[in-house]
């Protein structure tokens, strides 16, 4: 082999392995990752004072609108429950049962202090056949979030 492909070589090599190191850094530092209610549950120390997501189900019968724009309500993932004091008006699809990711701190004082509510839900949506009928209880069930 000659000195000059030798060199290409070794050069399409490193750039390869830079491209490598560079995508990958950038797509760590891209996701989005959260904590189960369980998850906080078993931390220790660690879940205390640091930014966090906390996800998981709005647990039936917990939500309760404060004075202002104060919301308490809980996330449970069916193994723990976690209290969580939300400031700021909930998204338009916020309701019990539904799939929540709340950013935020946990406090000392035992419930997640969070500034940034998102809902998951099912985006899945299907139109009415031209004249057909709906039925009510289809359409109340299509309302509710992932299960």
């Amino acid at each position: 082999m000659s000195r000059s492909r030798i060199f290409l070589l070794a050069a399409l090599a490193i750039a390869a392995i830079g491209f490598a190191v560079i995508a990958g850094t950038g797509i760590s530092k891209n996701l989005v990752y959260y904590w189960s209610p369980n998850d906080i549950a078993h931390a220790g120390d660690k879940a205390y004072g640091a930014t966090i997501r906390l996800g998981g189900q709005v647990a039936p019968g917990s939500v309760h609108m404060g004075n202002g724009s104060m919301l308490d309500f809980e996330v449970t993932d069916r193994r723990a429950t976690v209290h969580v004091k939300s400031n700021g008006v909930p998204p338009q699809m916020f309701r019990e049962g539904i799939g929540v990711v709340v950013e935020g701190t946990m406090t000392r004082a035992g419930y997640f202090q969070s500034d940034r509510l998102m809902v998951s839900h099912n985006n899945e949506y299907r139109a009415p056949k031209a004249g057909e009928q709906i039925d009510a209880k289809k359409l109340i069930k299509s309302t509710k979030g992932i299960e």
